[in-house]
């Protein structure tokens, strides 16, 4: 089971499955697993409790609270990766254009 954010992120059921494991389904979501609904391969669909629906609709997270966050799950610091190297080319270094006042 792998997690994203708060969510449990474990049960695929293809389209026709669900009539046949809808009690589960729907005690997996109450409990905080988040289920996908799969067609042909491919998610169609995702189902989530009413309290995480409710919570992605109404919280609204300013960019410094949620730099912050994905901070905090994604442990940016330990990642191996070198911001001067990745930055190096994104600035422009010439001296631009003249401007008069």
């Amino acid at each position: 089971m792998s997690k994203v954010g708060d969510l449990e992120m474990a049960d695929q059921y293809s389209i026709e499955q669900i009539s046949d494991h809808l009690e589960q389904i729907i005690q997996d979501v109450e409990q905080g697993t988040t289920v996908q609904l799969i067609r042909q391969g491919e998610r169609v669909a995702v189902i989530l409790s009413a309290t995480e629906y409710d919570r992605l609709l109404h919280e609204k997270l300013g960019f410094g609270q949620a730099i912050e966050l994905f901070r905090q799950e994604y442990n940016v610091e330990e990642a191996d990766i070198n911001p001067d190297e990745v930055f190096k080319d994104v600035r422009d270094n010439s001296p631009g254009r003249e401007v008069i006042f």
